[in-house]
């Protein structure tokens, strides 16, 4: 057993050789990191260490404002900024810092996409915004957080761009369309030429096109096959024709080209459904059909973005039918003294729609001023509701509320009395109409005795 032991110990360095200093601490640097491969050569040159040139970017990005806080996180995650050089990360900082970035921009900037530290990468991008003419900061900044989210790059963004240019979009709708539409819409080419194709179905040529995409990007946005070609066919089976369609889009595209399918039908079949006074179904539809059914869309949307379900929102407006008529800026008065000034809830309007319809200067505001007053000193018994400021006559809310205190007399205006109809004359003018009596003469008095006894 000896002998054994003795040239097992012999044959070991024969076989292995002895391991350096240096080596062990090679082993011990890649063993760091082994879940990290290495694509591409270092960027440091040889005779510096990797952790000397983390350490190097590392101050280099607290020098210009990024939080100590964060740095570890940062650099621990995105490993591979290490590899960069130095001078060409200060450089890309400066070229970001050109385009007008904050602080705070350049922050999110780096933290969202880490590749716009590459100066080769950035350096892509900044011939990409050349191409489209000024930009601005808060553009750019979109575009480089969403190619470090979705892996997208410049060449991915060119053809579709290139095809726009050909159909002839403007630099100005391009830089919008960037700006405002996450970056996967802008891939499917064959998309986008229906929804151009079906905009110049109705008669709008491509300037009239680009002007409207200018104004309401989020059109490419939209699903074709789902909303757009269905919106269009709704259009012919109400019976609108192509110049009304082609004048309203121009005239409002977003909300127009927005609006759901079924919700045309929808403000069309209240419409149809209207009991009012004819002069007003007039003014209601005197601009056309389509220009009322978007009337009452916009006041529909008013209503909803208040709290009140759709299904309210068309109640109320049938019941008070002036509401079309009205401005947009006048409802919206209206309601936002009900919820702020007589701190009532939106779900009133179900319960009184003439709230809508009637003054707020003439009518609501005079009776307000009137109950504030009243509840200010104890003289209210019972609690006002909004029949009290609505739905009561002007005499008998002056009998109940305002004429017991002639204090109130001022704020509201006093009734509102018959107004006495003049004669068009003054008393006993009519005498001085009055024929002028001549005395009579003997002679006419004879000659009315022989015509009298002529016929006896």
């Amino acid at each position: 057993m000896l002998a054994i032991r003795v040239l097992v110990r012999r044959s070991i360095p024969s076989k292995f050789a002895p391991i350096s200093p240096n080596s062990l601490q090679k082993i011990r640097f890649s063993s760091q990191s082994p879940d990290f491969p290495r694509k591409c050569p270092p960027r440091y040159s040889p005779w510096t260490s990797p952790y000397s040139n983390q350490i190097a970017i590392a101050s280099l990005l607290r020098r210009y404002g990024f939080p100590q806080s964060n740095l570890h996180e940062f650099v621990q995650r995105n490993r591979f900024v290490s590899d960069f050089n130095p001078s060409d990360v200060e450089n890309c900082i400066k070229i970001l810092l050109s385009f007008g970035f904050s602080q705070n921009s350049l922050l999110s900037i780096v933290s969202s996409c880490p590749m716009a530290l590459d100066l080769e990468f950035l350096r892509k991008w900044q011939g990409f915004f050349s191409e489209l003419g000024p930009i601005p900061p808060s553009v750019v900044q979109k575009l480089l957080e969403q190619s470090g989210k979705f892996s997208i790059r410049p060449d991915d963004l060119r053809p579709i761009l290139r095809f726009m240019k050909d159909m002839g979009f403007r630099n100005e709708t391009l830089r919008r369309l960037l700006g405002e539409l996450p970056l996967g819409l802008l891939k499917d080419s064959a998309e986008i030429g229906d929804k151009v194709d079906i905009l110049k179905r109705i008669g709008l040529d491509i300037d009239e096109i680009d002007r409207i995409c200018c104004s309401f990007p989020g059109y490419f946005a939209l699903d074709f096959e789902g909303s757009l070609r269905l919106l269009f066919q709704e259009f012919y089976d109400l019976g609108f024709t192509q110049h009304e369609v082609r004048k309203a889009i121009n005239e409002d595209p977003r909300l127009l080209l927005s609006m759901e399918v079924g919700e045309l039908s929808r403000c069309m079949e209240l419409l149809k459904s209207l009991k009012c006074r004819h002069n007003v179904k007039e003014k209601i539809f005197s601009r056309g059909y389509l220009r009322a059914v978007i009337d009452v869309k916009l006041r529909v949307d008013g209503l909803h973005r208040h709290g009140l379900i759709l299904r309210d929102a068309f109640k109320i407006l049938f019941v008070e039918p002036r509401i079309i008529l009205y401005d947009l800026e006048d409802i919206e008065k209206k309601i936002d003294f009900l919820l702020h000034k007589i701190k009532f809830c939106i779900e009133y309007l179900i319960e009184c729609p003439e709230y809508l319809g009637v003054n707020l200067e003439k009518h609501i505001i005079p009776r307000y001023n009137v109950i504030v007053y009243l509840r200010s000193i104890g003289g209210l018994g019972d609690e006002v509701g909004m029949k009290h400021f609505v739905k009561l006559s002007r005499l008998k809310f002056y009998n109940l509320f305002v004429k017991p205190y002639p204090e109130c007399e001022k704020m509201f205006g006093g009734p509102k009395r018959e107004v006495e109809v003049r004669p068009r004359h003054p008393t006993a003018m009519w005498k001085l109409f009055k024929p002028q009596r001549y005395p009579d003469s003997k002679e006419d008095v004879n000659n009315m005795k022989l015509f009298m006894e002529s016929l006896v």
